[in-house]
């Protein structure tokens, strides 16, 4: 199963693949080189299908709870200052995507979408201590019952030239549900109120829609 923003670019390179290797069995004609650059190709071909796949997951829905947003691992978990929204003191828990990771940004708790906006910035590291204010992101504000405002970014990388960001102001987020995409490995911040429980640690690996960040009772 396939993410949708990766439809055209496996296309794309399927027939590229494709006609790669109807060149290389017609003009290469050393079979050693010949097998190389077909699994060359093949090769490619996989790295693309699992960048963009999009694996089922099995979220709890949970008021209580806040899930992780994707695929990683923590990164940070520390107390700071969130000037975009807040103007307050929130823990901040950040999550590394690597290539290789599931790239799907998933809803990290149900509830009302009461801001959403884009920043273009720059590319630093994902693991930059700036990027999450520098880099180019999105943000993103929940409000839940139990929880009050709960606040995600999509933080892009180095090499992640494009954010998609589904969510927009007064729609219902349901925990778990596909809220976008970040093309080619980056970081999600997530901003909790100073009263939630962290249920993670630092180098811990996480699966979007399932692993529990956060609890408040």
């Amino acid at each position: 199963m396939f993410h949708k923003e990766g439809y055209k670019i496996i296309t794309i390179t399927l027939a590229l693949v494709t006609a790669s290797v109807l060149l290389i069995d017609r003009f290469v004609d050393l079979p050693w080189l010949k097998l190389l650059l077909m699994i060359s190709m093949l090769v490619v071909l996989i790295l693309i299908l699992q960048f963009f796949r999009n694996p089922k997951r099995l979220t709890k829905l949970e008021d209580h709870t806040a899930v992780s947003p994707v695929d990683g691992k923590v990164v940070v978990i520390e107390e700071v200052f969130e000037k975009e929204v807040f103007n307050d003191k929130r823990i901040q828990v950040s999550v590394f995507m690597s290539p290789i990771n599931v790239h799907v940004t998933r809803y990290p708790i149900s509830g009302k979408v009461s801001y959403s906006k884009y920043h273009p910035g720059k590319y630093l590291v994902a693991w930059h201590p700036k990027a999450s204010e520098e880099n180019e992101r999105t943000t993103v504000v929940v409000d839940n019952k139990n929880f009050g405002r709960i606040l995600y970014r999509q933080v892009a990388g180095a090499l992640a030239k494009r954010i998609v960001n589904y969510a927009k102001v007064d729609d219902q987020a349901v925990q778990g549900g596909d809220s976008g995409f970040i093309k080619f490995g980056s970081r999600v911040d997530l901003f909790l109120p100073l009263d939630a429980t962290i249920k993670v640690e630092l180098n811990q690996k996480v699966k979007g829609g399932e692993s529990i960040i956060a609890e408040k009772i």
